[in-house]
């Protein structure tokens, strides 16, 4: 806990002058997102609240907005934890993804389309890989089906994605081993790309279903296997 602490302390600066709990929800959901926090950690009001020097009134408020986005839970008389997913969050947080993203690809009108985004996306998980940094292709990933929502040029939608995007992360965050989990998808990723590219927004959705489909189908195994696996605990 105490390399997160310094972490956070450094994230003081993002606060600006004004600590809003809007601020600092931000920046924990930011580290939840990263791994700073796993599932299943008790986040500590004095130390959290020290490290970003915010008053407790203010840090249990952003804890509020994070419960409500799903990302934290608060047990009576024990406090407030990083959420663990079931297996049933994890196949809802793919279902939502499907009816979202095939919807803004399926939306998307006349070519050309703004991807740069999606490039910066696809050229930043194969350096991750290149580095065998197969966590930094996971955020990778993430960071492509964030920019493939933002092609609807929606607010909205752009919110309620990010609170999903931060939900999938929490289950990546549970598997133990990221490169089978992440390696297939950055040739996957690069196909929906180039069939946007070419403005073939059919045949991109069709590649976006089936990519959703089989993602969902490895996450929920490996996923299964892990929590199962902490559940039964050591032999």
């Amino acid at each position: 806990m105490a390399e997160q602490l310094t972490g956070l302390a450094g994230d003081r600066v993002l606060l600006g002058r004004t600590s809003t709990a809007e601020r600092v929800s931000d920046i924990l959901r930011s580290r939840i997102a990263e791994g700073y926090f796993p599932p299943g950690t008790r986040l500590s009001e004095d130390s959290i609240g020290g490290a970003l020097g915010v008053s407790r009134n203010t840090l249990r408020e952003a804890f509020r907005l994070l419960t409500h986005e799903r990302l934290l839970i608060h047990e009576l008389n024990r406090g407030v934890f990083v959420r663990v997913l079931t297996v049933e969050d994890v196949e809802d947080i793919y279902r939502t993804r499907a009816l979202v993203e095939c919807a803004v690809v399926r939306g998307l009108g006349a070519p050309p389309y703004r991807l740069g985004g999606l490039v910066a996306a696809v050229e930043e998980g194969h350096t991750a890989a290149a580095e065998n940094d197969w966590k930094g292709v996971g955020t990778a990933n993430i960071h492509f089906h964030r920019e493939l929502v933002a092609l609807a040029g929606s607010e909205r939608t752009d919110e309620l994605m990010r609170s999903v995007f931060a939900e999938l992360r929490l289950a990546f965050h549970v598997v133990d081993d990221p490169h089978r989990l992440h390696e297939p998808y950055l040739a996957r990723n690069a196909r929906i790309l180039w069939a946007l590219q070419a403005g073939d927004t059919k045949g991109a959705e069709r590649l976006l279903e089936t990519y959703l489909a089989d993602s969902l189908e490895r996450v929920v195994e490996v996923y299964r296997r892990r929590v199962g696996e902490d559940a039964a605990g050591p032999s």
